[in-house]
């Protein structure tokens, strides 16, 4: 993973590059050899490069130094051993604790231990597949946790995806050019977006391509490094869609896909991706499979009665 600090033009000058950098660099190659990184510092930028949370963390720290100094401090080596230590453990905290999102004022955070098992996971593992009913926040929390990394650049993009619709992505008989036919499926995405970050930011992220959101159909052909990508709607890919997706992964990312495995509209003679990859990949190091339930579900209360109420109906139907 690459990241860049900018110089503001007063810091350019000889004696505030010198403060920052330490005599003979001395400050940069104590954040080279503590996190094992390669810094480069050319015409008023410092590129990092290294694994995605050292290079988060030698970010922090240099960042933390630019504040101080830029506010009357002092850094020596002591200040900056101290900040590589704070920078080193905010990165080893679980996802689940450090989440800064908000909601409508509040911090985003799981409501249930099932929600927390899943960050968890996701924290842990680089590729997550998160199952449950409706409600359970599969989609919302890794979207949540999507606008973390980004906001931390701990991730250089965001892709959120879909299959843009039911049983083979069919869009021509819908009306309009392709923006209007798969904005309906892509909506709900974009609604959990819009509960996180201002419309601005948000035009602004799309716009220089740190946010996209796309039909699984685009994703053919592409390998997206140092990104976090999210399929949503899983149990609505096939076998072949499925592979085709989890081979989009590149160096440095992280892949969430989350589906509802009682909600298929595929046809019945057409196996789900969903189903299919839980079969063929449970119990591969790296990747994690999280189930929630109707005990996880945080929407209104009447929801968790409807999903036990379709269960209990499918429990009679089935065969003795």
């Amino acid at each position: 993973m690459e990241l860049t600090v900018t110089l503001e033009p007063a810091e350019l000058r000889p004696d505030f590059r010198l403060r920052l950098f330490g005599p003979g660099d001395r400050h940069l190659k104590l954040i080279r050899d503590a996190l094992d990184v390669q810094i480069f510092a050319r015409e008023g930028q410092i590129k990092i490069t290294g694994g995605a949370r050292h290079a988060t963390a030698a970010a922090s720290v240099l960042r933390k130094c630019q504040r101080t100094l830029r506010h009357g401090g002092q850094v020596n080596e002591a200040f900056v051993a101290d900040a590589i230590a704070e920078a080193v453990a905010t990165e080893d905290r679980p996802t689940a604790d450090v989440l800064d999102v908000f909601s409508t004022g509040q911090i985003i955070k799981p409501k249930t231990e099932g929600q927390r098992a899943y960050l968890e996971a996701i924290a842990r593992n680089d590729m997550v597949f998160c199952m449950g009913p409706a409600g359970t926040g599969k989609t919302y929390l890794a979207v949540a946790v999507a606008a973390h990394l980004l906001k931390h650049e701990r991730a250089r993009r965001l892709i959120l995806v879909r299959p843009a619709v039911e049983a083979g992505e069919k869009l021509g008989y819908l009306p309009g050019d392709l923006q209007a036919k798969v904005n309906p499926y892509l909506r709900p995405l974009l609604d959990a977006l819009h509960d996180m970050m201002n419309y601005d930011q948000i035009k602004r992220f799309m716009a220089n391509d740190l946010i996209e959101i796309i039909p699984l159909a685009f994703m053919r052909g592409r390998t997206l490094n140092d990104s976090i990508i999210i399929l949503d709607e899983a149990q609505n890919t096939t076998v072949l869609q499925m592979l085709m997706f989890l081979t989009r992964m590149g160096h440095g990312s992280k892949v969430i896909v989350t589906g509802d495995d009682s909600q298929i509209d595929l046809p019945e003679d057409v196996k789900s991706g969903l189903i299919d990859a839980k079969r063929r990949l449970s119990g591969i190091k790296g990747i994690a499979f999280v189930q929630l339930g109707k005990a996880d579900i945080v929407r209104h209360n009447l929801v968790q009665k409807v999903v036990e109420a379709y269960e209990a109906e499918a429990v009679r139907k089935e065969p003795s």
